[in-house]
């Protein structure tokens, strides 16, 4: 019989929770740095024309300070491995409209996390 011996990868995570924007706003900019080296991934986030791209950045930086001084791992070998963006509670507010009528508006709120791993 062989055994297999299970090899753990180490991971390093960074989340920050409920973050003032919409969920679907985040996921437009974690599509695109998902599986990218954190150097590539830092750019696109910092030059991304989105308001969700500031909010990721400071986040990936977070995550790479965890990385580096909790886990020990090394910079040049990082990637982000997983980036999910959750929907957080809803603040709602009301506001006047026509004929004494109310509308509600909802502000959003959203959890985001984001996982490192190393390359091989």
């Amino acid at each position: 019989m062989e055994e297999k011996q299970e090899v753990i990868v180490p991971t390093a995570e960074a989340t920050l929770r409920y973050a003032r924007i919409s969920s679907r706003k985040v996921k437009i900019v974690a599509d695109l740095i998902r599986g990218k080296d954190i150097d590539e991934a830092l750019a696109i986030s910092k030059y991304a024309p989105k308001a969700s791209g500031e909010i990721i950045e400071k986040l990936l930086k977070s995550a790479i300070a965890n990385a580096e001084n909790n886990h020990h791992m090394a910079h040049e070998k990082l990637y982000v491995a997983e980036i999910y963006a959750n929907q957080g509670p809803t603040l709602k507010r009301i506001r006047p409209a026509a004929k004494g009528s109310a509308v509600r508006i909802r502000k959003r709120t959203s959890h985001i996390t984001i996982v490192l791993k190393e390359r091989d």
